[in-house]
């Protein structure tokens, strides 16, 4: 089978990773590419590295359009503008993975609180697949509308969940320090992301009130029923792309300090049948999975705590790579078609 793909917001760094991959998925075919900016462009003018690989000419978005042309879309808009487009989208009978935080959170209270905007679609809020494969592959599989997980969550659920849902560590006492290449934060020009202010620095930002955190924590209860108590703080790294989480968490009573063994014998448990996530016994770094849809993790112990570490490509499994992951449960393919 050959599935029609479109992308909608088609000028972004995880649109061009979508593209990409894309390009050499054998079952796929990109039929559409959408932007309001852009409209009327070859899309190879967007993003030259396409030049050569998909004549697509760009256009506005149209749902009845992408009803006749595509079989599933990514969406790929910043929140509170996507999920209006994946209302019109889903009532136009197309399938959509969506990248924003628009369907992630359970909660809809929590999204006007750290969105700060009104839901365009609150019914589908705690209606919607989150789509981290991993833990969620049966209901991806017949899913209308997935949520593609954020970036940082996918690098702190995926050490956490096993752990949590083991009773092996604590879940009121969660500390997720993490850093992230500056393709993180999009392709809008922004001054703190500009190469003289981020080249040859370090920083955090978002203390106390990151958006992803309410994700993490929401997750971590759907996937273990335990409801998490985490501090999250993430940093800008001067790099293009990766992201690296260090997260402290505390033995639960009765659970040796020693016992690392056992949080690397859940996680083996866990994703054994997982091609992406994998336990490793050197400290993962974010070189060691560029441009790959991998997960590291590994653990070791310091002082009264475990300190877990997880490397992931933000762009890859933190957002593209996944979409895909979820494209091929979507319509019954093999789950590393286009990410090998």
């Amino acid at each position: 089978m050959t599935v029609r793909v479109g992308i909608i917001g088609a000028t972004g760094y995880t649109a061009l990773e979508t593209f990409r991959l894309l390009a050499r998925h054998p079952e796929v075919e990109v039929t559409l590419a959408t932007s309001r900016g852009e409209a009327g462009q070859p899309i190879a003018s967007v993003h030259p590295s396409l030049a050569g690989r998909l004549g697509l000419e760009v256009t506005e978005f149209d749902a009845a359009v992408a009803s006749q042309r595509c079989d599933l879309a990514m969406c790929c808009l910043p929140h509170g503008a996507a999920a209006e487009t994946v209302r019109q989208l889903i009532e136009a009978g197309v399938r959509v993975i969506d990248f924003s935080a628009d369907f992630r959170l359970s909660d809809l209270d929590v999204y006007t609180r750290y969105y700060g905007i009104e839901h365009p679609w609150p019914e589908r809020i705690g209606k919607t697949v989150y789509g981290l494969p991993e833990w969620y592959a049966e209901s991806i599989a017949t899913a209308d509308l997935v949520a593609n997980p954020g970036c940082y969550p996918t690098s702190a659920i995926l050490p956490l969940g096993p752990l949590l849902a083991a009773g092996l560590i604590l879940p009121d006492d969660i500390i997720v320090d993490s850093k992230s290449g500056i393709s993180g934060a999009g392709r809008t020009p922004k001054l703190n992301f500009m190469y003289c202010e981020a080249a040859e620095s370090f920083s955090a930002y978002g203390v106390g009130n990151h958006r992803h955190q309410p994700e993490m924590a929401d997750l971590l209860e759907r996937f273990t029923g335990q409801q998490a108590d985490l501090i999250f703080t993430p940093h800008l790294a001067p790099m293009d792309r990766g992201i690296l989480s260090t997260i402290y968490v505390r033995p639960a009573p009765g659970v040796s300090l020693d016992a690392t063994d056992r949080a690397i014998e859940a996680w083996r448990e866990h994703y054994h049948e997982t091609p992406f996530v994998r336990a490793v016994d050197h400290l993962p770094a974010t070189k060691h999975v560029a441009h790959t849809n991998h997960v590291q993790l590994a653990i070791r112990r310091s002082g009264g705590r475990w300190v877990l570490i997880a490397a992931i490509d933000n762009l890859v499994k933190g957002a593209s790579g996944a979409a895909v992951q979820n494209l091929n449960l979507m319509f019954g393919l093999e789950p590393t078609l286009g990410l090998t």
